[in-house]
This record gives structure tokens, C-alpha cells and sequence, in this order.
């Protein structure tokens, strides 16, 4: 897998950095986030750098078709791009993006062309992604979804649906803090 950072900031980029320029600091800031829990990741640790760098993707106006972003993102990895499968079904799956997809009415199709990775990966992409800003800063998972349903409104679907994810965004997140407190006590 050496390689793929190299391959998915730039591909990011182009997508984003232009017409999206904040989304695109957004996924910069993600995938800082997960250089800084790479020890509990392994060798997916650069799997999991570039799925965050390109999990938002699907924003771009050039991907959007059905206008839910994780399954453009993911549609567009794996027709055009010719991504790692894995990296597909992170963007997919990323940050509870199923029960986004139920309200939409698109769950089938989620699950019917991406299925999901590992619930560790997918757990240290939600945490990445919901402790960083718009803007690329570091941020905890409360003012996050605080800062989602602020930013839509909380009767809107997107408002809806992070405040009916936020129970298990914040147990993603307690989940890898749990991870890296345990392989800090590891001995060297």
C-alpha cells in the first residue's frame, strides 16, 4: 500500500481545493487527525491517512449526482479513479453515513455496492472526521455535531440525521481514545 497518500492528496486536491477551498482544509485537518492515531492502526495506517483526505470528495461539484456525498465519493473512487477497494468503503461508510443514507432513501445502494470495513477503521474515520473543524482544527465530537446541526439547522435532514448519529459518533470516538490509551501503556 505505499503509495496511497501520495496518490489521494493530490486527487483530493484537484477536487476540492479550488471550488471547495474550506472542505478541502477540512479534509487536510482529517487526515492530520489520523497521522496522530496511526500507532493504533498498523499497516492501515496510510489506508486510513488517505481514505481521510479523500472522504469528503463527493462534495465536489463535478462528483455530486445524487447529491449524497459519501456515495458520490465512492462511486467516483471506484469507477474513475481506480482506488483500493478499501479506501472506497471507508468513504462509503464514513462518520455513520448509513443512517444519512436511510433518510435519503438511499441505504440500499449503500450497502448494496460498498460493504463496510472493519468497525475499527471505520471508527477511526468518524473520530478523525468529527474531531476536526470546517476549517481543519482540531475539535471534540460534541461541538461538531453541534457545529453540523448549527450549520443546516436542526430540522433539516443533515440536522436530523447527525443528532440521531451523534449516540454513536461518540461512541466511535470513545473507542479509539480507549485504543490509543491502551497502546500508550503498551511497553516498548
Amino acid at each position: 500500500m505505499t503509495g496511497l497518500t501520495e496518490w489521494a492528496y493530490p486527487l483530493a486536491e484537484s477536487l476540492l481545493a479550488d471550488l471547495l477551498p474550506r472542505r478541502w482544509k477540512h479534509s487536510v485537518g482529517v487526515a492530520e487527525r489520523a497521522r496522530t492515531i496511526a500507532p493504533i492502526l498498523g499497516a492501515d495506517a496510510e489506508l486510513l491517512e488517505a481514505a481521510a483526505v479523500l472522504h469528503d470528495i463527493g462534495y465536489s461539484p463535478d462528483l455530486a449526482k445524487t447529491g449524497f456525498h459519501p456515495l458520490d465519493g465512492a462511486r467516483y473512487l471506484r469507477d474513475v479513479a481506480d482506488a483500493d477497494p478499501r479506501i472506497v468503503h471507508l468513504v462509503a461508510h464514513h462518520s455513520c453515513s448509513w443512517m444519512e443514507a436511510d433518510a435519503r432513501g438511499l441505504r440500499g445502494e449503500l450497502e448494496g455496492e460498498f460493504p463496510r470495513e472493519s468497525a475499527e477503521l471505520n471508527d477511526a474515520l468518524c473520530y478523525c472526521d468529527m474531531n476536526t473543524t470546517p476549517d481543519g482544527t482540531p475539535t471534540n465530537p460534541l461541538d461538531r455535531v453541534n457545529e453540523i446541526a448549527g450549520r443546516y439547522g436542526p430540522d433539516s435532514l443533515i440536522g436530523t440525521f447527525i443528532r440521531r448519529a451523534e449516540p454513536e459518533i461518540l461512541a466511535s470516538t470513545s473507542r479509539v481514545l480507549e485504543r490509543v490509551a491502551a497502546a500508550k501503556r503498551q511497553p516498548m
